[in-house]
């Protein structure tokens, strides 16, 4: 148990950022399953638009700090790759 109250407060904000994390990967994981349902779906123009509108999102939890780079490298180019491949 946190004696200090600096280890206090670092419990309180560590339970805010990791709500705030969880709401971000989620947001993110379901901008991915779109593209994943529209590459399901056989629609190369669905996809693709939902390709485009997930790219900012992986960026931007690239520049939060909620996914590595290459993670989110990796993602883009296999997504990018399987829409081609309609």
């Amino acid at each position: 148990m946190a004696n200090t109250p600096q280890a206090k407060k670092r419990i309180r904000r560590n339970d805010r950022r990791a709500e705030i994390n969880t709401s971000r990967m989620s947001r993110i994981r379901s901008y991915l399953k779109k593209v994943e349902t529209a590459i399901a779906g056989g629609d190369k123009k669905a996809a693709a638009e939902a390709l485009k509108e997930a790219q900012p999102e992986l960026m931007r939890g690239v520049a939060r700090g909620v996914l590595h780079k290459n993670t989110a490298s990796r993602k883009m180019s296999r997504l990018s790759k399987r829409v081609g491949a309609l």
